[in-house]
C-alpha cells in the first residue's frame, strides 16, 4: 500500500524510545509510512508515542512486539498499538519484511468530541476500559473486514480524489466499530496495576539506554535504579522484552552504529567508540555476526544504495 506521499515526514532510522515527533498536522491527523527491514531500519527498538499505530505487514516476515507480547509476523498480519504502549519491530535472520506504519491521533476519530460515540466507545478505548487484541491474523473472523478498511484507505490516499479525507476517516471509524465488537471490558484491576507498573518501569530503563547507550552501562547500576537485585533485574528484563539486557543493549548499539555508517562520515573507530564499544576488534566481530558483513562492507553497500536514490 502506498498510502502516503508525505515522505518528508518519514521517521528517522532507529527512532527514540519515546517518539515525540508529530506525524501529521491537526487538520488531517493521519499518516502512513511504508517501511522495510533491513533496508530502511536495521530494527526499530522498543518505543512508544502518544498516537495510535497500526502495523500492517505487506510482504515477508519478522518479529513484532507489542508490550509484553512477541509475535512472528507474516504477510497480512495486523498489529494494533494503543497510545503510550511499547512496541518494536525487528527482522528475522536474512529475511526481508515490508510493512506499513499507520499512525494517527485518536482525535482524528472524534475522541475529543462531546458526543455519544466518543463517550461510549472512543474514551473507554483510550482509558483502556475496553480492550481489543494487539494482533489480528488472517484466521480472525473479523480479519477480512478490518483489512478491507485499511486497503480502502490506502487506495483513497494513493489516488486522492476529492473528498478522500472523509473516506479515510469513514473507513477508520468502521474499523473501530469492528474493534469495539471484539473488545472486552477490563475487569482485573490488580493485573492492570501490575502491567502498568511494569510498563512504566521498562520505559524508564529504555529511556536510560536511549540517553546513555554510548557510555558504560552496567546491570548493577540499572538494576539498582529499578529497585531490583542484578539477578532479578535480568530475569525481569528478559520476561518483559524476550531478550537479555546485555543482548538488547548490544543490538541497540549496533543499530545506532549502522545508522552512523549510513549517514555520517565518521571513521569506523569513531563510530564504535561513540556507540559504546571500547574495543574495535570486538565491535567488528559483533557487527559482522549481526549483519553478515564488516562495518566497511556495510558502509560501502549502503552508500551505493543511498547514492542510487538521488
Amino acid at each position: 500500500m502506498n498510502i502516503s506521499e508525505n515522505i518528508e515526514n518519514m521517521p528517522v532510522r532507529n527512532p527514540a524510545y519515546q517518539e515525540t515527533k508529530r506525524h501529521s498536522d491537526t487538520m488531517f491527523a493521519f499518516n502512513v509510512y511504508p517501511c522495510t527491514i533491513p533496508a530502511d531500519f536495521t530494527f526499530v527498538p522498543l518505543h512508544w508515542q502518544d498516537s495510535m499505530e497500526i502495523i500492517y505487514i505487506k510482504r515477508g516476515s519478522g518479529i513484532v512486539q507489542v508490550d509484553f507480547g512477541i509475535y512472528t509476523a507474516q504477510e497480512g498480519d495486523i498489529f494494533l498499538v494503543l497510545p503510550g504502549h511499547l512496541h518494536s519491530i525487528r527482522g528475522i535472520f536474512q529475511n526481508r519484511m515490508e510493512y506499513e506504519n499507520i499512525i494517527f491521533d485518536m482525535s482524528f476519530l472524534g475522541s475529543d468530541n462531546v458526543d455519544l460515540c466518543s463517550q461510549k466507545y472512543l474514551q473507554p478505548i483510550i482509558s483502556e476500559k475496553l480492550l481489543f487484541p494487539a494482533f489480528i491474523g488472517k484466521a480472525h473472523p473479523f480479519y477480512e473486514a478490518i483489512a478491507r478498511c485499511l486497503d480502502s484507505s490506502d487506495r483513497l490516499c494513493s489516488m486522492r480524489p476529492n473528498g478522500y479525507e472523509l473516506g479515510v476517516k469513514g473507513h477508520m471509524i468502521i474499523l473501530f466499530s469492528l474493534l469495539v465488537q471484539i473488545a472486552k471490558d477490563r475487569e482485573n484491576k490488580t493485573s492492570v496495576s501490575s502491567d502498568s507498573k511494569n510498563i512504566e518501569k521498562l520505559k524508564a530503563v529504555l529511556s536510560h539506554i536511549e540517553t546513555d547507550y554510548g557510555k558504560r552501562l552496567t546491570v548493577d547500576a540499572i538494576a539498582m535504579e529499578c529497585g531490583y537485585s542484578a539477578s532479578h533485574f535480568m530475569r525481569w528484563f528478559k520476561e518483559m522484552t524476550g531478550t537479555g539486557f546485555a543482548g538488547y543493549l548490544i543490538e541497540y548499539r549496533l543499530g545506532k552504529a549502522a545508522q552512523s555508517l549510513r549517514d555520517s562520515n565518521d571513521t569506523i573507530l569513531e563510530i564504535s567508540q561513540q556507540n559504546g564499544f571500547d574495543n574495535l576488534s570486538n565491535f567488528n566481530r559483533l557487527f559482522k555476526k549481526r549483519f553478515q558483513m564488516t562495518p566497511s562492507q556495510f558502509r560501502k553497500q549502503n552508500f551505493t544504495k543511498n547514492s542510487g536514490n538521488h
